[in-house]
């Protein structure tokens, strides 16, 4: 099965970085002609109130055995253990928590402003994205992790207003899973929100509706909002839990952007510091949260020895191991996480040394020892 998984990761890999970064080399016109719907938005109606009740409804869930693709759990390089540091869990069994994970981005196509739930393709690429970047949270977890209407990846290269309309579809639709996840989760197991990129966006909006100023704040573990920026001052606020400043605070939000060295941001971060925040202002130049994933303490400089273990895959990308000592973390000024000098995990880095794509694989281990920390932690004083 890790073979299957890394193979077509690859494929996978290959066609999201054709189109996300094509910008880097053709004209920014050329790039919204080749991945903007030319369709106009048609919008969607609500889904049935009892949508989430059907189990073919979610990508993960509970009792889903071993179809279950957020159970993938990669072995380590030449049969070896992760090394003990700082940042390895308590002893013990892990103790049980909910996990409520949003996926990126996976629907490439132009058809229309947002993914039809039908759309194999998108569903598939899901699905392999929830094997590399869910999976460490399995241990211990019980992952729910919706089907969405997600907004299509040209929606994230307008400011056409069908743009935040399929964005608003693909909430609703987020929002009303979480919904569905929290009846089926007892109130005295801890919840663990996470996602990454275009999930992680929707859980930003979510943590500001459904989190802050509520009991149910009391109740978040950690919030892992990766390889999404949020800005100090026009984000966090409004989210309703600190960042992380400790490595075994609960309650708390994880997040962070990874770049190799040297790295050039300004791809991404110019057009994003445009945008409003959660308070509705524009982002401007203010500071970004960095977590570093190696201490579990915001901001930052540790070491390669600290990292447990990086998912890398082989050569012919048909496999993958645990790598520990890899890569060291630094948060910089700006808010980035720097890796150091670029890592060899393959051809699809991003240009601007920026491994979006690898923001959970490169510190797998660490994630998973992190939230089995955290969940102890909102255990200890609950």
């Amino acid at each position: 099965m890790a073979r299957k998984f890394l193979y077509l990761v690859a494929i996978l890999t290959v066609l999201v970085i054709a189109a996300m970064f094509a910008l880097n080399i053709w004209s920014t016109e050329l790039t919204r002609i080749a991945f903007v719907p030319k369709t106009a938005f048609v919008e969607e109606p609500a889904l049935p109130a009892n949508a989430y009740d059907d189990s073919g409804m979610w990508l993960s869930r509970p009792g889903a055995g071993t179809k279950d693709p957020a159970q993938w759990q990669p072995a380590y390089a030449d049969g070896g253990k992760p090394r003990t540091s700082a940042s390895t869990p308590p002893p013990g069994s892990p103790e049980p928590f909910a996990v409520f994970f949003v996926h990126p981005t996976s629907y490439m196509g132009t058809a229309s402003w947002n993914a039809p739930l039908d759309d194999a393709d998108s569903q598939d690429r899901a699905r392999l994205f929830l094997r590399a970047m869910a999976s460490p949270f399995a241990d211990g977890g019980t992952i729910w992790a919706p089907r969405y209407r997600q907004a299509a990846f040209g929606a994230f290269l307008t400011d056409d207003p069908s743009a935040q309309q399929a964005l608003n579809t693909a909430y609703d639709d987020v929002a009303q899973a979480f919904e569905k996840f929290l009846s089926e989760t007892p109130s005295d197991t801890p919840i663990i929100l996470a996602g990454h990129s275009q999930g992680a966006l929707h859980l930003m909006r979510l943590m500001q509706d459904r989190v802050a100023g509520t009991p149910l704040a009391q109740r978040i573990a950690a919030a892992y909002i990766i390889g999404w920026p949020i800005s100090l001052d026009h984000d966090l606020p409004q989210m309703g839990l600190p960042a992380c400043d400790g490595p075994e605070q609960a309650g708390c939000i994880v997040s962070w952007s990874s770049y190799a060295e040297p790295a050039e941001p300004s791809m991404t971060f110019d057009a994003w510091r445009k945008e409003p925040g959660l308070d509705g202002k524009p982002h401007g130049n203010g500071p970004i949260l960095c977590t570093n994933p190696l201490t579990g303490k915001r901001g930052g400089d540790a070491p390669a020895g600290l990292n447990l273990g990086t998912l890398v895959p082989d050569k012919d990308m048909k496999n993958g191991e645990l790598v520990p000592a890899m890569v060291p973390a630094r948060c910089d000024d700006r808010g980035l996480l720097l890796i150091g000098e670029p890592p060899d995990l393959g051809a699809y880095v991003l240009p601007g040394n920026n491994y979006h794509v690898y923001d959970i694989p490169l510190f797998w281990a660490n994630l998973q020892a992190d939230v089995a920390r955290r969940v102890a932690g909102w255990n200890a004083v609950s």
